[in-house]
């Protein structure tokens, strides 16, 4: 069987769903992770990515795109939905641990603010305690509250 290399080009989301500067930084750390497990894995140059690995990333784009926590999404570990297909979360899971240590050497700003996001205090969208008065504005809470 050829083994078919895709050049991987990121798709622009389109602009009734624009990604959020939150989930595009998850995007490029995401994108960041599957080229080093790639390129070291599938012995694909830099951008260049297998057809599975190309794959895996539109699918991870495309979770992103339909985030339900949109700008406070935690970091994939610490997330109490788990929208990935089980194929697809063993692949994600596989790539992380892989291309996580390696994160540090080779994109250091996106590896401290994945550690800083890894941190960061998650409430379930679809529980009881994420409701209107969540999104209401501070001043229009009364005290009683």
């Amino acid at each position: 069987m050829e083994n078919l290399r895709v050049r991987y080009t990121m798709h622009e989301p389109s602009q009734s769903n624009p990604l959020s500067p939150r989930l595009a930084r998850e995007l490029k750390t995401i994108t960041a992770m599957v080229t080093i497990y790639c390129r070291d894995h599938h012995s694909c140059p830099d951008r260049d990515l297998c057809e599975q690995c190309s794959d895996f990333l539109a699918y991870a784009q495309q979770r992103l795109a339909h985030c339900p926590f949109k700008e406070h999404k935690p970091t994939c570990g610490n997330c109490p939905i788990h929208c990935y297909k089980n194929q697809m979360q063993t692949m994600a899971r596989e790539i992380m641990r892989y291309s996580g240590p390696k994160m540090l050497w080779h994109h250091p700003i996106l590896a401290c603010f994945h550690l800083l996001d890894g941190r960061r205090k998650v409430t379930n969208p679809r529980s009881p305690h994420h409701t209107q008065r969540d999104k209401e504005p501070e001043h229009r809470r009364t005290r009683d509250e």
